[in-house]
């Protein structure tokens, strides 16, 4: 395999006596899809936040195509190539999908954008937004207002925007939250097709899902890494199954 994009080594967040992550190291390459799984409290989302850099690191660290970006800030990570999405949907609900995209975009603008010219001007950040669009299956709806669109539809706004700042990394926490079915089908199609193209870490609850795109699988418990490696091994051990799926519990 080759050299990892995003490795952390040692990984530790503590919050008082409170070890929300403890001593974590995963390795994240490009065209592998990384899921974590865990239960509610066992550290997945304080690892995403660890990565982009919205939590700061009590231990370990964070190496970005081999340099140290443990202490480096979130706009920092994001402009060297690494993106997120949240739990919750974080879009401009009264823009077009377009004007979402264009301001992610904006955000690569080697130069400031002067305040009275048209935005439109810009055909660099403008294109960028096109093709974020395009890339998440939405370059058909792009001037419909984002409050106007489906819950599975924001959700991938949300990965359109990630997409138009141009990242080699992609940090995705539940993408597929709350979606229906159909939409959910959707969502594992675009994470299929981004796959090839960026190191991807999800973090999802639904199971079907994680398991029919995964290559790799890390569970966490209670902020350790229980066990890590290809689908075939969690679906066979036994200490996930305990911990995460229920003692006796196939996964699907």
């Amino acid at each position: 395999m080759s050299e990892a994009i995003l490795a952390t080594q040692g990984l530790s967040r503590r919050f008082g006596g409170l070890t929300a992550a403890g001593n974590v190291t995963i390795e994240l390459h490009r065209g592998c899809l990384h899921a974590l799984l865990g239960p509610n409290g066992a550290g997945k989302t304080t690892l995403i936040n660890l990565l982009s850099g919205e939590l700061s690191a009590s231990a370990g660290t964070i190496r970005y195509r081999g340099e140290d970006i443990t202490h480096l800030s979130p706009d920092r990570r994001s402009r060297i190539g690494i993106g997120r999405s949240y739990q919750k949907t974080n879009i401009f609900p009264g823009f077009t999908a377009f004007e979402n995209c264009r301001i992610a975009a904006q955000s690569r603008a080697p130069r400031a954008l002067r305040i009275l010219s048209d935005a439109l001007d810009y055909l660099p950040v403008c294109d960028a937004a096109k093709r974020a669009l395009a890339a998440a299956g939405l370059d058909g709806r792009a001037n419909r207002v984002a409050s106007a669109r489906s819950h599975g539809e924001q959700r991938q706004l949300e990965i359109a925007m990630v997409l138009a700042t141009t990242p080699e990394v992609l940090l995705l926490d539940e993408p597929l939250a709350g979606m229906g079915t159909v939409e959910a089908g959707r969502m594992v199609t675009l994470l299929k097709k981004l796959a090839p193209d960026h190191a991807i870490l999800l973090v999802e609850h639904d199971m079907d899902a994680v398991f029919a795109l995964a290559d790799t699988i890390t569970v966490m418990v209670d902020g350790q890494v229980l066990e890590s490696g290809p689908p075939s091994q969690i679906r066979a051990s036994a200490a996930v199954r305990q911990a995460y799926l229920g003692d006796g519990t196939a996964a699907s």
